[in-house]
This record gives C-alpha cells, sequence and structure tokens, in this order.
C-alpha cells in the first residue's frame, strides 16, 4: 500500500492557510469586495421608528409595522422602551406621538386642514355668543400651540395668541388635552418636573394630576391667572373619529369681566361647540 504522507509534510499537497497566497481571499465586513449586510438589530430598528415618529407625528403599532417591514409584536416592543425612555408618548387610544426628548428634532405638526376648517366657523359662532375671545389649540409636546382664533368683539378683551406655545399644564386647553393622557404618558412629558414661566404660578405634578383627575370628571379645564395677570379662560376637548383627543376650544376673557367662579358659566356653551366640532368631524 502506498503510505499518505501526513499533511504538512513532503510529498503532501499544501493547504495554503485562509490569507495567504493561493487561498481565496475572504474580505471582511464593510470592504471593496465584500457583500454589504444591512443592520438588522434592535438598536437600529428602534432608530428607524424614532425617525419616523419624528416625520408623521403620530403614529399606531398597525402604521409603523407596515411602514418598517416589522412585525406588529416587535414595533409594539420598540414603542414600549422608546415611551419609558421618554422618546414616544402614548395615548388611551393607542397613538403614539413625540416624547420630550425627540421633540427638538421634529417639525412642528400643522393643524389638519379639515380640523381648522371644520372648526373655524364653530369658533366664530361661539365667539358671538360669549362675546369673548376664541382660540382652538393643540398639544405639540408639554406645550399647546394655539392654532386658531377669533377675537371677542368687546372694547376690552384677550388678543389673539394664534401662532404662539404656551405651556399646557398652565393653560385650560393644555389641561384638557393632558388629562386624556395616561399616568405614564404624563410623566414621559415631564422627567424633571413642571417647568413655570416667569412670573406665573403652576402646580407640582402630584397637584396637576388631581387636577386632571377634576378635568376628566366634569369634562372641562379652568386656566385662572395662571399663564397671565388679569386672564381666565375655560377649555373643552375636541376628539377625532377614533375617540382621540385632537385639540380644545378655549375661551379666554379679561379677569375683571369673568370671575374664576364666574367661568364656569361659560362651560355649557364650551362643552358644546367641542362636541359640534367632534361631531363634524366623525
Amino acid at each position: 500500500m502506498t503510505p499518505q504522507p501526513p499533511v504538512g509534510t513532503v510529498g503532501a499537497t499544501p493547504q495554503p492557510p485562509v490569507g495567504t497566497v493561493g487561498a481565496t481571499p475572504q474580505p471582511p465586513a464593510g470592504t471593496v469586495g465584500a457583500t454589504p449586510q444591512p443592520p438588522v438589530n434592535s438598536v437600529d430598528r428602534a432608530l428607524r421608528l424614532a425617525r419616523l415618529l419624528v416625520e408623521r407625528h403620530r403614529l399606531r403599532v398597525h402604521e409603523a409595522a407596515d411602514a418598517l417591514g416589522l412585525a406588529p409584536s416587535t414595533v409594539h416592543r420598540l414603542l414600549t422602551a422608546l415611551v419609558a425612555h421618554g422618546f414616544a408618548t402614548r395615548d388611551r387610544h393607542h397613538v403614539y406621538a413625540v416624547g420630550p426628548f425627540l421633540r427638538g428634532l421634529a417639525v412642528p405638526a400643522p393643524a389638519s386642514p379639515d380640523l381648522t376648517h371644520v372648526a373655524h366657523p364653530h369658533l366664530v359662532a361661539l365667539s358671538r355668543l360669549t362675546r369673548e375671545t376664541v382660540h382652538l389649540v393643540m398639544l405639540e409636546g408639554n406645550g399647546v400651540r394655539f392654532v386658531d382664533g377669533v377675537e371677542g368683539g368687546q372694547t376690552i378683551r384677550v388678543a389673539s395668541r394664534t401662532g404662539i406655545v404656551l405651556p399646557a399644564h398652565l393653560t385650560s386647553g393644555g389641561k384638557v388635552l393632558l388629562a386624556e393622557l395616561s399616568a405614564a404618558e404624563l410623566a414621559g412629558l415631564y422627567p424633571r418636573g413642571l417647568p413655570l414661566r416667569a412670573g406665573a404660578a403652576g402646580p407640582d405634578i402630584g397637584e396637576l394630576r388631581r387636577e386632571l383627575g377634576n378635568v376628566r370628571r366634569r369634562g372641562y379645564a379652568v386656566n385662572a391667572e395662571e399663564t397671565e395677570q388679569g386672564v381666565n379662560a375655560l377649555g373643552a376637548c375636541v376628539h377625532g373619529p377614533d375617540g382621540a383627543a385632537l385639540a380644545a376650544v378655549v375661551v379666554a376673557a379679561p379677569s375683571q369681566r369673568v370671575s374664576r367662579r364666574a367661568l364656569s358659566d361659560l362651560a355649557p356653551a364650551v362643552l358644546a361647540a367641542a362636541a359640534r366640532i367632534s361631531d363634524e368631524l366623525s
């Protein structure tokens, strides 16, 4: 029998090690000639999801799953993590929005043309009925943006605030929208407590939670000179077809004419206007 020399001895067919001359080189990932492998880890998925949230402002699980090509269970898990770390918020209708740590990257979402178009005639009618200034406001992070307004017809009146942003926890419209959030979502908006504007009094987070409980029970919120001395306001929530909070209708009046105690007299008219807008959007 012809003996077979051991591999590596004279007479054996040498096997060149990988990377030496004669071996088929295997280019490392990321070099020329390598086949790029798209990242598929959880960090990449979370970043893609966060970017989508910044771009769209509001998302449901199935919408994100469809856009990213991921399983709904995976998207739900990632969104839960984003909420836990303040990168997203979730309302009681399971709609996710940009959280406080992403808010600086997000382009403010414009008010829906349908919403402002539908709401404006009701704002005009409410202003004529109350003879006070009326606004439509939307939640923007932990603030509220005044997206439309109609000034009252009286000589002494509150000026239009359209276009400005005020702290949600100090405004009547902001409070009624915050009352729609879960405890976790509310905490996500205020990871370092409540910011206060110079010269304005405001509640601590515990007091705010108690006040929001009262708001949920009566259906409206009040602002008694919390954002500006001499101005009182009352707000009620506008809901979309799916029941999600979209905006708030607010009546603002000089405190010398409408005292804190008299604010509740405005509630039926404000609640009715908000309900009519909600019905028209359905």
